[in-house]
């Protein structure tokens, strides 16, 4: 008989014990002074973890180039985060930005998932984002206005990095945050562990 029908982020390789079977999980655990596998841990871990793992922006054009192929750098960028390796920040505009892309049925005709699946990756993927609000818009003035919001996004939360297949615009912002890096999703897979 067939087995259980994989989820969409299984396709990412983030099956559901992709980080409970991770060494450096249970190394948090025994720091958090609990030192074994319970689910009441988790809590706990959770909270460890998002202290010291890397925040980062995930552009919209990221998102979009690992729901469009099936392989690739973007994937491996929403991989990172789904498995834990990075902590993604997401707001308000970011968030109605993503679901105004996801609801494009002509961007994903030939996409290899299905717009149920785009779905349910989306809201894998929102389950480990942390919300952050914007209180003060800094305008750094890119050459796409419409991307002001995502640095705005980044100097809110204390991301550490921007991924994002745009850098060009990015880093000719006339107001530069020298704590933010702007990277590719290549330069960032190159950085993970």
């Amino acid at each position: 008989p067939p087995g259980p029908r994989p989820t969409p982020w299984s396709a990412f390789g983030c099956g559901s014990a992709a980080l409970w079977d991770r060494p450096s999980f249970f190394v948090v655990c025994q720091r958090a002074g609990r030192g074994h596998r319970t689910r009441e841990n988790l809590p706990v871990i959770a909270h460890l973890l998002s202290s010291i793992l890397e925040r980062a922006v995930i552009d919209t054009n990221v998102l979009v180039g690992a729901l469009l192929g099936r392989a690739g750098h973007n994937r491996r960028v929403i991989r990172a985060c789904l498995m834990g390796q990075l902590k993604p920040l997401v707001g308000q505009t970011l968030f109605l930005e993503y679901e105004d892309v996801l609801n494009r049925r002509d961007l994903f005709r030939k996409a290899p998932l299905s717009q149920s699946e785009r779905r349910e990756l989306f809201a894998a993927f929102l389950s480990v984002c942390e919300w952050t609000q914007i209180y003060f818009s800094w305008r750094p003035n890119l050459p796409d206005e419409g991307d002001n919001h995502i640095v705005e996004l980044a100097v809110a939360g204390g991301a550490g990095v921007i991924v994002t297949n745009n850098v060009k615009d990015f880093r000719s912002a006339e107001l530069q945050f020298p704590q933010v890096r702007i990277v590719t999703p290549r330069q960032l897979v190159k950085e993970l562990p």
